[in-house]
């Protein structure tokens, strides 16, 4: 009987671990207060690499569940976060932005969404000569999803309230070209 007791407690205690863990930080496992957002992006953005995402998303964004998606509500406007993400990355030279946007975005009407239209200009605007690709919004959400269970995703939340205006960064290696892969994986195949 007491081998059976003992056996309950160990397996209790393995299980609880991780949640006790968390709460000694004084936070839920995989987010973090809000006033670490800027701190939280220093110290994970040389730790990134190819396959990693960085998604800056809208207030309404659900909170995904894969192991790898870390969220992180930063309770600051959008743009200023997209901002301080693309100057971040553009400084390392390790990485190298690929932009998704939703598909959705460009048929979002003014009526239907106020603000909808100058936020467009203004994210087309920072987003500048960066390679950028539009998809349906379910198609990045899954992209996210499916990377999640192997690599590290960090989502920023923002305050922003119009709809599929998020933005998600896939980061690519930055001092390797997908014209430098082709040619790479050319030459394997033909020896």
């Amino acid at each position: 009987m007491f081998a059976t007791f003992r056996r309950v407690l160990t397996v209790a205690a393995v299980c609880l671990l991780p949640l006790l863990a968390s709460a000694a930080n004084g936070r839920s496992a995989g987010n973090h207060p809000p006033k670490n957002w800027r701190v939280l992006l220093n110290e994970e953005l040389p730790l990134l690499g190819h396959r990693n995402w960085i998604a800056v998303v809208d207030s309404a964004y659900p909170l995904q569940t894969s192991a790898g998606i870390e969220t992180v509500d930063t309770n600051a406007d959008q743009l200023e976060v997209v901002k301080a993400v693309l100057d971040q990355v553009a400084k390392a030279k390790h990485v190298r932005p690929v932009i998704f946007t939703d598909a959705e975005l460009k048929r979002v009407s003014e009526s239907d969404a106020k603000g909808v239209t100058a936020y467009r200009e203004a994210l087309t605007t920072l987003v500048g000569k960066t390679e950028a690709q539009s998809l349906p919004h379910e198609e990045i959400i899954s992209k996210l999803d499916e990377a999640g269970k192997t690599f590290h995703i960090l989502v920023l939340k923002t305050r922003l309230t119009i709809p599929y205006t998020s933005v998600f960064i896939r980061l690519e290696c930055g001092y390797w070209t997908a014209g430098a892969e082709k040619r790479l994986r050319e030459a394997m195949a033909t020896h």
